[in-house]
């Protein structure tokens, strides 16, 4: 019996509830010794399973499952592991400081209206019929176009597949590639709704931590070198906003290519970095063709467009074809035209460019009130960039419970432990600021839950 065996077993255990939290397990010697197999056999899995958050390592004590572990019954598929308000936010259409939500109040709206009035009239009765599976042929050349000019990748129109966004980018990638016995990787913490779909489609779901330097690389070759998947966010990690190293980005690729592995490029607010240029996607350094790169529009321009976008590699396109025809019913074809045009004339670029400065210039505002505000409160540590701001708590755990509080007030942060699936966790509130105004208007928001929060932590 190998380490892998020994490591699933006792997740199996525990996930079924045979092994509850607080329970012991055997010494490593004395496992070794039952199970007649080396001490470094069971020594590298329990490593792996006190990394994974389900045994924790109390000295003398002994090695026990995780006290404080937190498993979702059957009846109960997603109350325990995801933040307690986490659909609510965003889902919610009124308050302030939402996740995700561009700066509206710049959308270059006279211009999307005179272009999708165009769009319709010219609509002919040939595109009356069913849309295109893979999408629209001028939108698929305007996202190749675009992809190579400022993401540094090297695709062709062909390549592309339009689908209705983010998730459903996940669903058609592991429907075209995936067998369900595969392993997928995925960060911890990470995008939660990511999370959630793939609890649902993915049975053989794990998890690597992220670090100052992003997705530890080595954890993942360390303890699960045979993953099929690795679902990563290289650019802006979600939710910390921490970039991928360049050394991990390499150790990443030729992971994949010596395993004949798939990465899964989310592109999470790759456009916006604001203190150098724009980085490189990952997918610019695949000469292998081992990385799906996925976008969507939802963040660049409105979340109500519901358009996103992958670049399948070149050996996978037939598969991605006869599927998708099958799971794909092509996206609707109005504002497919719309947004081709839009990307194709340039106002894209233009509208991208403005935001960075203006982002830029609004995170400045968030950072200033709430240092105001909450001099004793919070720490930060500042990436280059992104759309919203990671408050981490100075003291305490309670970031679940604060969150509560600011959403009271029509505050719609969200708690940063409830990212996490694993034990080691960091707390703090992620905190949109995208749609901020000004110091007044940010300090006014504040101020709003200021007596409760310092009520409940200090």
């Amino acid at each position: 019996m190998g380490y892998k065996e020994i490591y699933a077993l006792y997740r199996e255990h525990i996930v079924a509830g045979r092994l509850k939290p607080g329970d012991r397990v055997p010494a490593i010697r004395a496992l070794a010794s039952e199970l007649q197999v080396a001490r470094k056999t069971v020594e590298t899995a329990y490593e792996i399973l006190i990394g994974e958050g389900y045994f924790v390592s109390q000295g003398a004590k002994g090695t026990r499952v995780n006290p404080d572990l937190v498993l979702a019954s059957a009846a109960e598929p997603e109350t325990a592991t995801a933040p307690p308000t986490s659909d609510h936010s965003l889902r919610e259409t009124k308050g302030e400081l939402r996740l995700g939500i561009p700066a509206l109040d710049a959308f270059p709206h006279k211009k999307w209206l005179l272009i999708s009035a165009k769009a319709a009239r010219t609509l002919r009765p040939d595109e009356m019929v069913l849309p295109p599976i893979m999408g629209h042929q001028p939108l698929r050349e305007a996202i190749a176009s675009y992809l190579n000019i400022s993401r540094g990748l090297n695709c062709q129109p062909e390549q592309i597949f339009i689908t209705s966004g983010y998730r459903a980018n996940l669903r058609l990638i592991l429907a075209v590639l995936a067998q369900p016995s595969d392993k997928v990787m995925f960060e911890d913490p990470g995008y939660f709704f990511g999370q959630k779909l793939l609890k649902r489609i993915a049975p053989n779901l794990h998890y690597v931590p992220v670090d100052r330097q992003g997705m530890d690389v080595d954890y993942l070759l360390r303890y699960h070198p045979d993953a099929r998947f690795a679902v990563v966010t290289p650019t802006h990690h979600s939710p910390l906003a921490v970039t991928l190293s360049l050394p991990r980005k390499h150790q990443l690729l030729e992971w994949a290519q010596q395993n004949n592995s798939w990465i899964i490029e989310d592109d999470y607010d790759g456009e916006f970095h604001y203190t150098r240029k724009v980085i490189p996607a990952l997918k610019s350094l695949d000469v292998h063709d081992r990385v799906i790169y996925t976008g969507t529009f939802s963040k660049t321009m409105m979340p109500a467009m519901r358009v996103g976008y992958l670049v399948m590699p070149k050996e996978t396109i037939a598969r991605f074809s006869e599927l998708g025809e099958i799971l794909e019913t092509g996206m609707s074809l109005l504002p497919q035209k719309i947004l081709a045009q839009f990307l194709s004339e340039g106002h894209f670029y233009r509208h991208i460019k403005k935001m960075r400065i203006l982002y830029q210039q609004r995170r400045r505002m968030m950072l200033e009130a709430l240092q105001v505000c909450f001099p004793d409160v919070f720490e930060f540590e500042l990436t280059d960039g992104g759309m919203h701001i990671v408050a981490f708590l100075q003291r305490g755990t309670q970031d679940k419970e604060l969150a509560e509080i600011w959403q009271r007030h029509q505050l719609r942060v969200l708690p940063l432990s409830g990212w996490y699936m694993q034990t080691q966790k960091r707390y703090g509130l992620v905190i949109g600021y995208t749609n901020i105004r000004s110091v007044e208007q940010a300090s006014a928001l504040l101020q709003r839950a200021e007596a409760e929060t310092r009520a409940l932590l200090l």
